[in-house]
């Protein structure tokens, strides 16, 4: 019986991890109760802990965060502008006797990046929510424009502007789902709306005739609305779903005060889909299937230009998805599993006819637009064998097809072949080793007609070209004493582009990182973590439009390390201290070989960053926390410049950072019991 047991706790894993996905509202169920026990005799048993707690429970947590930064690009690590900000955190709880449910989250709201949640309802009834998201990513706060942005026009200035290049989203949305059960099968109904503002500004340039940077302003909206019905049997489980996507940008055509139309942001866009979804048990064996078809759709005007025949463009992608997947425990020991995965994209626009340019005028000929179209199968197969409780193999073969119309490459294959094995040593110790070998062939490589003569053709695109890859990983787990655990991972690659005479000819990448956790007794406890990745690369080009008559080698170097401490055993175990450290480093260098070797500009970049903190727990319910966080970073491109340090081009400035930023956070937290 436990054997059967173990299995049917298996197959419930594999369901959702097969077919689940984050839209899925009925899971299918095929726990441990599932199972036959009307010859166990349960009515002798009894659960000690499977009280249902009522009322509140949780914790509230309000505080005040004091910012010191001259650079707001420390808002990316302390989530916080220069200044005072309020803080609220919470994760609260409640129940009552009927099932009624309810609960608050908060993360970090007052702050750059924050998030909320709201729900409620009746267990296996009815649940509805609400939620808030705001993500911020900031760039420079001293970018240098010579254009300023106002009502669609971009005004040329003698004087400088000086402006903020960041990127804020706020999203916010509702959800909905209601639950019944009718005989022996589940019924659900679901419906989500969510809402996505993206505002702020990002470098972007045009030729006025001259290349010139300036900060692109953002306003753009887009909204999702999904919903669905689900039912659910004893050994089944489907949902029929449609899904609709709209984007609107706020932010049209650009023009100068004495040229119109020289810079168009993304067009207006919608989508729509339905999909359906199906997974099914059959003893010890799971099938599940997903089916999905939709439409793309663009038909915003275009910016009108001497040889364009098009008012409207009528853009339409038909997109057509399908997965089948299959998993089967065929013993206690062997788990075999396959997929197939195909993907359609079907461009259905406008076709027209355009004169072609050359650089000399109109060449007189016409050419129709081309449509591109995009069809692609996967195919896995996979198997999973534990020999025994210390050793377990896995092994897989993975097939990847890609057709593309009017492409350098028509037909891609790649094959890609893998194994895992899992041994647990003696002396607490586990061995993970992974491998894999890969290729990637096709059909005739050949420039498209529309730049062939600009191309040169021996010259192959990486993501198209014939590779080999060949990687190889391996995990150290140990626990070499009571109080440390260690854990080392180490991971090789190389890219061999053996059949490409110019462009990226081969790539390494290795690296490792290793963590450490400590005990030190009931009242310490500490970690260390440290890595580096490593990733060398080597490109041919040829400066006479033959062949290769110069090289690039490009060496990256990446660190991170850390270490913390945290002692809880001060003032009669009132008072708990800690203290956490980062240091971080990237590196990259370009060399350029043609008649000698040449070091081109680098980046260079890192960051030291230490959080110090207090946590004093008046009683059992509140506590108050006193916080310190400290960030120094620099960084350095050859690419960023002085607006006019480059004769004919106006940047935005020297953007790269070099800064002290502080932060002290105080907040006060009440237990919920």
């Amino acid at each position: 019986v436990m054997r059967f047991q173990l299995s049917l706790i298996t197959l419930s894993l594999m369901a959702a991890t097969g077919a689940a996905t984050p839209t899925s509202v009925l899971a299918a169920d095929f726990g441990v109760h599932k199972a036959n026990i009307s010859t166990v005799k349960t009515r002798d048993y009894q659960c000690k802990r499977c009280t249902v707690t009522t009322g509140y429970q949780g914790e509230l947590s309000v505080g005040v965060a004091y910012t010191d930064a001259d650079d707001i690009h420390a808002a990316n690590a302390l989530n916080s502008e220069d200044g005072t900000s309020g803080v609220l955190n919470g994760d609260i709880r409640y129940q009552d006797d009927a099932g009624y449910q309810a609960k608050l989250y908060a993360k970090d709201m007052g702050l750059a990046n924050s998030s909320a949640r709201i729900e409620a309802g009746q267990s296996g009834s009815f649940e509805v929510a609400a939620d808030y998201r705001q993500l911020t990513h900031y760039q420079a706060g001293h970018a240098q424009s010579q254009l300023w942005y106002s009502d669609g026009t971009l005004t040329p200035d003698v004087a400088t502007q000086i402006q903020e290049l960041s990127l804020q989203r706020k999203k916010v949305g509702v959800e909905a789902l209601l639950q019944t059960r009718l005989g022996s099968q589940d019924y659900a109904a679901f419906a989500r709306y969510h809402s996505e503002r993206k505002q702020g500004h990002q470098s972007r340039s045009l030729v006025m005739p001259a290349p010139v940077n300036f900060g692109l302003p953002v306003d753009s909206q887009t909204d999702t609305l999904q919903s669905g019905i689900q039912v659910k049997g004893q050994d089944w489980l489907s949902e029929l779903s449609y899904q609709l996507s709209q984007y609107d940008n706020d932010i049209n055509r650009l023009s100068l005060p004495y040229l119109d139309d020289v810079y168009q942001s993304a067009p207006d866009n919608q989508a729509h889909q339905v999909a359906f979804k199906g997974q099914y048990r059959l003893e010890q064996t799971v099938v599940s299937a997903h089916l999905s078809q939709g439409r793309m759709i663009q038909d915003e005007q275009l910016v009108q230009m001497a040889g364009n025949p098009v008012q409207n463009w009528d853009g339409q992608i038909d997109t057509l998805d399908g997965q089948l997947r299959l998993t089967s425990l065929l013993s206690n020991k062997l788990r075999v599993g396959a997929s197939v995965n195909y993907s359609e994209r079907d461009n259905q626009s406008s076709v027209w006819d355009f004169a072609q340019l050359t650089t000399d005028g109109i060449s007189g000929a016409f050419r129709q637009n081309v449509p591109l179209d995009t069809e692609k199968r996967d195919y896995k197969v996979n198997m999973a064998y534990r020999i025994n409780s210390d050793y377990r193999v896995q092994a897989g073969l993975e097939r990847k097809e890609v057709e593309r119309s009017h492409g350098d490459r028509e037909q891609t294959q790649d094959t890609r072949l893998w194994g895992k094995a899992t041994i647990n040593c003696c002396y607490n110790a586990k061995l993970k080793l992974k491998a894999s070998v890969a290729d990637r062939g096709g059909s005739t490589y050949q420039a498209v007609s529309a730049t062939s003569t600009l191309t040169n053709p021996l010259l192959r695109k990486y993501d198209l070209a014939d590779r080999k890859r060949h990687a190889f990983e391996a995990q150290f787990i140990h626990n070499p004493a009571p109080w440390l655990n260690v854990n080392l991972k180490a991971r090789y690659a190389k890219d061999d582009y053996d059949q490409s005479e110019l462009g990226l000819i081969d790539a390494t990448d290795y690296g490792y990182d290793l963590n450490l956790g400590m005990t030190f007794s009931k009242q310490m406890s500490g970690y260390v973590f440290a890595g580096q990745q490593w990733i060398d690369s080597r490109q041919l080009g040829s400066q006479s439009f033959s062949s290769a008559d110069w090289s690039t080698d490009i060496e990256d170097e990446f660190i991170h390390l850390g270490a913390g401490v945290n002692y809880a055993g001060l003032m009669q175990d009132k008072l708990s201290l800690g203290a956490d450290y980062l240091f971080a480093n990237s590196g990259s260098d370009t060399f350029v070989s043609y008649d000698i070797t040449t070091e081109q500009g680098d980046y260079y970049s890192y960051s030291h960053s230490v959080d110090v903190y207090a946590n004093y727990q008046f009683s059992q319910q509140m506590a108050m926390k006193l916080a310190y966080q400290y960030e120094r970073y620099y960084d350095t491109d050859y690419a960023q410049v002085d607006v006019n340090a480059i004769s004919g081009l106006t940047t935005l400035g020297d953007l790269n950072h070099n800064y002290n930023a502080h932060q002290v956070m105080l907040s006060f937290s009440y237990q919920l019991r």
